[in-house]
């Protein structure tokens, strides 16, 4: 199979590729760099046309919930014009990819325990400018499908985590503060509130999701991708601290609090079951563990001076 990746230099990128590429599929990796601009829908017509993908992976767009509060037109051009340049890319290129649209569990928005566990009918209200632009992505991959039979797929993750993620979210955060104060005998970790519930599912359980529904799911249809277990912020903080080898004390950093927080999200992945059999493997230690050693190693390669 022949795989296009967009924003393939991510977050998840990396990770989706390793597994697309052990798992015998060609992969044409399309990132700021190497690839059109996102929005720019002629030039996503022209790479798509040039090497007629079997599947479109599209990864990129506006990830950062918290700064979307401060950006919300940038955030709202890139995550629905950028997904409607690679929709009409996917539908006039001539070899009818299968196209899997990466959204968010952030489009449920503010919900209340009794709504518990969310499933893919569970009514979307986002809060955020981010939830409020992957909703409308994912209304245009809908439009797609239904006006133009573009066979499209919704993917929507929950909170997903693994290494290689940004410090500007909050478990790498965590680990790079607590490799760092490692290498200082000891430290403290600045963070926002640590009340919200998470579904966290590890970002390898996450990418094998993406490639089954390229081979199993159903076009026009919209798949959690969870873990269907919560974790609180304050939990999560505990676990990577209870690991590290020196004291950790903490403190709340006002910078770090959002206008509006979502006190819990926990999906339901049995859709998706039934569809691919899938089921996530990979526990949270297992996650935070493979987080903070690589927090580690770059802490000690910054250390030694080797950037």
């Amino acid at each position: 199979m022949k795989a296009i990746v967009t924003g393939s230099n991510g977050f998840v990128g990396p990770h989706l590729i390793d597994h697309l590429k052990s798992s015998g599929d060609t992969v044409i990796a399309l990132s700021q760099g190497t690839g059109p601009d996102l929005c720019d829908r002629p030039a996503w017509i022209d790479a798509f046309t040039n090497t007629q993908p079997d599947a479109v992976y599209h990864l990129a767009g506006w990830s950062d919930v918290g700064a979307s509060w401060n950006n919300p037109d940038k955030t709202v051009e890139i995550n629905t014009m950028g997904t409607l340049a690679v929709l009409e890319a996917a539908r006039q290129c001539g070899s009818s990819p299968r196209v899997v649209l990466v959204s968010s569990a952030d489009v449920y928005g503010k919900v209340q325990p009794d709504d518990l566990p969310l499933s893919e009918v569970s009514p979307v209200q986002p809060c955020s400018p981010y939830g409020g632009s992957k909703q409308a992505a994912e209304a245009l991959a809908q439009q797609s499908f239904r006006g133009f039979g573009v066979e499209a797929i919704v993917a929507r993750p929950f909170n997903h985590i693994g290494p290689g993620q940004a410090t500007r979210f909050i478990a790498a955060s965590f680990a790079a503060q607590i490799a760092q104060a490692e290498q200082n005998g000891g430290g403290l970790i600045r963070h926002g509130d640590l009340s919200p519930r998470r579904d966290i599912t590890d970002v390898r359980d996450v990418v094998r999701a993406y490639r089954l529904l390229v081979s199993d799911g159903q076009p026009g249809e919209t798949y959690n991708i969870c873990s269907q277990q919560t974790t609180s912020m304050a939990e999560l903080l505990e676990i990577l601290t209870e690991m590290s080898s020196v004291t950790i004390s903490t403190e709340v950093n006002p910078d770090l609090l959002r206008p509006v927080e979502l006190p819990v999200l926990e999906g339901s992945y049995q859709k998706l079951s039934d569809a691919t059999g899938w089921k996530p493997t990979l526990p949270l230690t297992k996650t935070l563990e493979d987080i903070l050693q690589e927090a580690r190693t770059r802490a000690s390669l910054l250390r030694s001076g080797d950037k």
